[in-house]
């Protein structure tokens, strides 16, 4: 009896060890040991974006893991994949909402379907200069939306730049609004830019980042648009002829991280991410204006025939695309849209 009595004793403490053992075991990430408490953890921050190393915002997710490492003393360890090597935006910001990764740093027009607010960064022709853009995204009208993010999984520490998007095809040069007619022109999967081409006379045809290389040299579509630093870092001289510097819409990146992880860090650790995110940002932004200067006079010399827009064309652009402008006006907000141009009205007037 004894005997028996003393061997159901060793089957319950026994399981009962190795269960207390298992919820006490440190894990990557959010569910790191120690979550929530005070004090800063080892974790493994997994971050991961469309564009590759060379490129500004690469260079900007190399900055912040520096920040990152140094700041927590090597105990945060943020390990970078570029080129979409853990999918497009729309697929990280979806592992981000599931807790399966930690960090990205997408466009915000993949957001809009989700955040419908985020609509008016589309608006093409809005911004004039960088500067009339950080003023709304860094005031008033850029923080509300981030306040946005947390009820969809989500946290926004802050915005990076993406730039001013610029045209490029196969055909012939874009000078003004008549030269888009017939053009089949890759856009990002966004209803603003799809109808604000469509509007200008072009065929537009969304397609994800990773295939535009490919479907450039193939014909399939003529031309796409982007910033300078990504029509450079992706090649896009080797499978177009001509750049048309139209300026039609400036992009912002915005900084996003999991929920799941940021509601498991401690106060400490919450500090370094959002301090290493604006200061890796500033350095993005800085580092991106002078690549854009640069990527222009290596395009030109790789052979593409570049072009200006004139701002009375761009002026036509806008007039054409403004049932658009003022349809999406009055789905995303008026006063939202109103709020904005007060904006970067009040830097235009200084």
């Amino acid at each position: 009896m004894k005997k028996w009595v003393k061997k159901l004793a060793i089957g319950i403490v026994i399981p009962g060890i190795l269960v207390l053992g298992g919820c006490g075991a440190s894990k990557s990430g959010g569910t790191a040991s120690g979550s929530g408490k005070s004090g800063i953890h080892q974790r493994t921050i997994k971050a991961g974006i469309g564009l590759n190393e060379d490129h500004p915002e690469g260079q900007g997710m190399i900055k912040f893991k520096e920040l990152v490492e140094k700041k927590s003393g090597g105990k945060m360890k943020v390990q970078n994949f570029f080129s979409a090597t853990l999918g497009d935006d729309q697929k990280m910001t979806e592992a981000l909402q599931g807790g399966l990764q930690e960090v990205t740093v997408p466009s915000t027009s993949p957001l809009v379907g989700m955040i419908k607010e985020y609509g008016i960064f589309d608006f093409p022709f809005v911004f004039n200069t960088e500067e009339e853009a950080y003023a709304v995204l860094d005031g008033k009208v850029g923080q509300e939306l981030l306040k946005k993010l947390p009820e969809h999984g989500l946290v926004g520490l802050g915005y990076w730049e993406n730039g001013f998007r610029n045209l490029t095809n196969s055909k012939h040069p874009v000078k003004t609004a008549a030269d888009f007619k017939g053009l089949k022109i890759r856009t990002m999967q966004n209803e603003v830019h799809l109808d604000a081409f469509k509007q200008l006379g072009a065929n537009p045809s969304p397609m994800a980042f990773s295939e535009v290389f490919t479907a450039l040299e193939g014909k399939t579509v003529d031309g796409q648009e982007n910033p300078l630093a990504t029509i450079k870092s992706s090649k896009y001289d080797e499978v177009q002829s001509y750049l048309s510097m139209t300026k039609h819409v400036y992009t912002p990146f915005v900084f996003l991280v999991s929920k799941k992880f940021w509601d498991g860090l401690s106060k400490e650790e919450q500090k370094i991410m959002k301090d290493s995110a604006v200061e890796a940002g500033k350095y993005q932004r800085d580092l991106n204006r002078k690549e854009n200067e640069k990527a222009l006079k290596d395009l030109e010399k790789a052979g593409m025939k570049v072009n200006e827009v004139s701002d009375a064309e761009k002026e036509k652009m806008k007039e054409i695309i403004k049932p658009v402008t003022d349809k999406y006006a009055k789905k995303f907000g008026e006063d939202l849209v109103k709020q904005m141009m007060g904006e970067v009205d009040k830097v235009r007037n200084q």
